[in-house]
């Protein structure tokens, strides 16, 4: 097996074999990176096994495994956290050694520490061809709105700052709030560090959207817009599934007419983040109330679509539906196929690194719950799949709400733990 030494730290081959990861530890190797997919062509090793041979011979092990022309940020910044954790040297590999390069690359132009125009250079200098790179970053530069992703690893949702590069205007997208089962306390940790960000890069935030009511998460939307004084919105169905609360929990109390956020948005409404035109899709399914938010050339999909590995969203909650859920889909992959989607959601099959977009052309070809079958065989799927799947973990239940007498219970009454949450978190 050759390796190709980048710096000090770096160094990218092709595909090895179970042998070569006792070689590379015998070089003095202390990691491996592995940037190739599962399943590209017959007799390739895998995650498992290289993950196996990893750890025989004593090395540490990521998965990063990406398409070339299906880069994304998040594939960039799992690269660089990766080499980050190292304890020594990294062997990054894919089938020849380009993707891991290319991931290498643009890291150092996203960090700063090289020229987009010197991309090419630096791959012919080390024998590869880095013009897709060059592609990416020609690409980027072009891309309006700017999304900036933040993962919350305990459940796996995706916030989203998207920002109108021109005005420095932009809109929060499902921030999530801290919320510790265990000690039964909130934070602002998530939604402090979507602040920064804000901050850090001189943003105005003219928007705070949810896509949806949370079954997994509260929402910040309450405490970002005392922080900023932006409106908050959501999609007008929201109102049936507070008709659905306020019946399941016994909640006399819970306004149903959706007054806990500032603007409702219908089906085919539009506003404005700075110059970004942007209009609302209603995208029933996953829940009664589900929307997705298109702006410019981003759609923000949450619980509709996942990366193509992941499949699409359960259907079971309380008004869910497998047949609306297809047909949201299916108006969503009417956009132009190069539309970004967004998802609320990873995670990570396969152990791999958190990822979160996607495009139309990409789930058309590679997204098994939506590739090459039909309404009827989707929901057949969908269902079957959902049986399988926990109880869906709606957070009322988790915070053992009980209400009576039209109010919420005391902090601590009856021996038991309440906390006072916002209803628009809920």
């Amino acid at each position: 097996m050759t390796c190709v030494k980048v710096n000090e730290l770096l160094s990218v081959a092709g595909q090895p074999d179970a042998a070569s990861f006792a070689a590379f530890a015998a070089d003095g190797f202390a990691t491996v990176i592995n940037a190739r997919p599962d399943g590209e062509e017959p007799g390739q090793p895998g995650n498992t096994a290289e993950k196996a041979s990893a750890a025989a011979a004593g090395l540490s092990y990521s998965f990063v495994p990406v398409k070339g022309s299906e880069i994304t940020e998040a594939d960039i910044f799992a690269f660089q956290a990766a080499m980050a954790q190292a304890k020594g040297p990294v062997v990054a590999h894919c089938k020849s050694g380009t993707r891991a390069l290319t991931l290498h690359a643009l890291g150092e132009v996203l960090d700063g520490r090289m020229k987009p125009g010197d991309v090419e250079a630096f791959g012919q200098n080390l024998g590869f061809d880095l013009a897709g790179a060059r592609r990416f970053l020609e690409k980027r530069a072009g891309q309006a709105p700017h999304v900036k992703a933040f993962f919350e690893p305990r459940t796996c949702s995706v916030q989203y700052v998207v920002s109108d590069p021109a005005t420095k205007r932009c809109a929060i997208i499902d921030p999530v709030l801290d919320f510790d089962e265990m000690s039964g306390a909130t934070g602002t940790a998530n939604a402090d560090a979507i602040l920064a960000h804000v901050e850090s890069e001189g943003l105005t935030v003219e928007w705070i959207l949810d896509t949806h009511p949370h079954a997994d998460h509260f929402s910040a939307a309450h405490y970002l817009h005392e922080k900023t004084g932006a409106p908050t919105a959501i999609g007008t169905h929201v109102t049936d599934v507070q008709k659905l609360w306020k019946e399941i929990y016994n909640w006399p109390a819970l306004k149903t007419d959706g007054s806990q956020w500032d603007r409702l948005f219908a089906d085919g409404d539009t506003f404005e983040i700075g110059a970004l035109k942007a209009r609302v899709m209603f995208s029933p399914g996953h829940t009664l109330a589900s929307v997705t938010y298109v702006i410019g050339d981003a759609a923000f999909v949450h619980d509709t679509v996942f990366t193509p590995d992941s499949g699409t969203a359960r259907t079971d909650f309380p008004g869910g539906s497998a047949a609306a859920l297809w047909q949201s889909i299916q108006t969503i992959l009417s956009l132009p196929e190069e539309t970004r989607l967004f998802s609320g959601h990873d995670y990570q099959p396969g152990g791999r690194h958190p990822r979160w977009e996607s495009t139309v052309a990409a789930q058309k070809r590679a997204n098994p719950h939506i590739s090459g079958i039909d309404e009827a065989a989707f929901v057949a799927l969908r269902q079957a799949r959902d049986r399988t799947l926990p109880k869906p973990k709606l957070m009322l239940h988790a915070l053992q709400v009980n209400i009576r007498g039209g109010r919420l219970p005391e902090p601590e009454e009856n021996g038991r733990r309440y906390l006072k949450i916002p209803l628009d978190a809920l």
